[in-house]
């Protein structure tokens, strides 16, 4: 079995985040780990799926909620799956004027997810869209 992770978490207002130190330190450790999933960072929140072994899932999170950039972390979901969901890990950081690219990219990356997960990320998207 797999365990999928689901959180959402804001930003604390002093931090800086640099997208692309984020994708490359999180493709290094997920690789490690056998971690895939999706990380979804709009310049305000993060929304990630993290799929693995279970005790590895709970050991990556248990680090993120460590980490001082991120505040009122909230589990979405929780559950044991068949099988990986998500290809490899992957990060979706939508540009200014990305529109309909953006959300192509979360359509493309959740396609074989469950459909509750798929809405998550693409109201996700959507909300981040109108703001």
């Amino acid at each position: 079995m797999v365990q999928q992770l689901v959180y959402i978490s804001s930003i604390r207002r002093q931090a800086t985040v640099d997208p692309a130190a984020i994708l490359a330190q999180s493709r290094r450790n997920n690789a490690r780990a056998r971690i895939t999933g999706l990380l979804f960072f709009d310049g305000k929140r993060f929304l990630q799926a993290l799929e693995g072994d279970p005790a590895t899932v709970d050991a990556t999170f248990a680090r993120i909620q460590a980490d001082d950039r991120h505040h009122a972390l909230v589990i979405l979901s929780n559950r044991q799956i068949e099988q990986r969901e998500f290809g490899e890990w992957a990060m979706a950081y939508p540009q200014a004027n990305d529109g309909e690219a953006a959300m192509a990219r979360i359509e493309q990356l959740t396609a074989q997810a469950d459909p509750m997960v798929q809405a998550t990320f693409a109201g996700f998207a959507k909300v981040r869209r109108a703001a």
